[in-house]
């Protein structure tokens, strides 16, 4: 159903990387959970998954993919595209903007789920060598950025996901600070 979607935002992505089409897979994946348990508008939340970080290569990626997401959903056909738009625009943790449906609020938890815990570890290492990172400022993206995400969730479905993951990352970081101290 959604296979020219799919193609379209491959195009947009390289599949590996911090924020490669394999993130977004994922990202898919956490919105169909949630939104069947949320009971959201599915025709709404995995168009806008599927196309969330088509602007990647712009400094406002969230605003850069709405806007393109807009001429695209157009171009297919497709209903709901102010829905959709919305969602992509206000997903992103520097950008952001308020989700005012559910569907909007279910993406930005998904985005932000997808950085915590063991992939979220993962992912942050991609972005450090990707960005030639030492690792003080790898430590650093933690404190400033995915440790803080577990209190920006919307919805109380993702809220229960991010405590696992949330610990996991706080045992990683306590862990790599004690053995660059050489007590670990």
């Amino acid at each position: 159903m959604f296979e020219d979607l799919v193609r379209i935002s491959q195009s947009y992505q390289r599949y590996i990387g911090c924020h490669g089409y394999e993130h977004t897979e994922r990202v898919v994946e956490l919105c169909s959970y949630l939104g069947k348990i949320l009971d959201a508008d599915l025709e709404v939340i995995i168009p806008a998954a599927i196309l969330h970080d088509i602007g990647r290569d712009s400094d406002n990626h969230a605003y850069h993919g709405a806007f393109l997401a807009k001429k695209i959903l157009e171009d297919l056909g497709y209903t709901k595209i102010d829905e959709i738009v919305h969602a992509i625009e206000v997903h992103s943790f520097s950008t952001g903007g308020e989700a005012n449906s559910i569907e909007a609020q279910i993406l930005s938890d998904a985005d932000k789920l997808d950085a915590m815990g063991a992939v979220g570890i993962y992912r942050a290492a991609q972005y450090g060598v990707e960005n030639d990172c030492k690792i003080d400022e790898f430590i650093c993206h933690f404190r400033e950025k995915l440790l803080l995400l577990k209190e920006l969730l919307y919805t109380d479905e993702a809220k229960k996901l991010a405590n696992l993951r949330h610990k996991f990352m706080v045992e990683y970081v306590n862990e790599i600070e004690k053995e660059l101290k050489g007590s670990g």
